[in-house]
């Protein structure tokens, strides 16, 4: 008896969903914190970037589409991280806040393998279609044990990196080269776990095949 075939959706289409929200979502926000943090001031960057992601929930609301429910937690973290940024008076805590909630949710990616429930997996199945045949062989839940363990040292190092930077810039008094560096660091690690997540995913379903054939 055979599995069934698995189609994995291919790079550029997972890269044209992404693209946008990555745009909007990330890049976006930072790009009008630092424009209004250089023109108008520090407290004005906050409430402009505050101001940016309620407009994208508003815009979505107007046109009557769907908002996603993460865009509104999106929406209420970063008032919090303003109103504490604010409070503080320096733009280091604006973005050592979200760098906690990682580190949060890296011990989580542990806990999942500890409990066998690894949290991988359930994002994997979010976007492609995989038969219970395959989710149960035993080269299939190891493989997604050890890539969520991998994602938790992911984000466990670009927390930890993202802090360091953070806090010696401040210092400095440098946002622009720590976004620099945050944002290329960052960006770095993340697309070389990327890249060898889906190529270790693709050689594990190849070997399923032939090993079953």
């Amino acid at each position: 008896m055979s599995h069934p075939p698995v189609t994995l959706p291919r790079l550029t289409a997972l890269a044209r969903q992404a693209t946008p929200r990555l745009l909007e979502g990330v890049v976006a926000p930072l790009a009008v914190f630092y424009l209004a943090m250089t023109v108008l001031g520090f407290k004005w960057a906050l409430a402009a970037t505050v101001a940016w992601v309620y407009l994208g929930v508003a815009w979505r609301l107007i046109r009557r589409v769907r908002v996603p429910a993460t865009m509104f937690l999106a929406a209420f973290a970063i008032t919090v991280r303003a109103l504490v940024a604010f409070w503080t008076g320096t733009w280091m805590w604006f973005f050592i806040q979200p760098e906690m909630g990682t580190i949060c949710i890296s011990i989580a990616f542990l806990a999942s393998v500890r409990l066998n429930r690894p949290l991988v997996q359930k994002l994997t199945l979010d976007y492609i279609h995989l038969p219970s045949a395959v989710l149960k062989h035993e080269r299939v839940r190891r493989f997604f044990a050890r890539i969520t363990l991998l994602w938790a040292f992911v984000l466990l190092m670009n927390s930890t990196l993202s802090i360091v930077l953070a806090v010696y810039e401040s210092l400095a008094g440098t946002l622009g080269a720590f976004m620099l560096l945050r944002t290329s660091a960052v960006a770095v690690i993340s697309g070389v776990a990327i890249v060898f997540s889906i190529l270790a995913f693709k050689r594990v379903l190849r070997r399923l095949h032939v090993a079953h054939a």
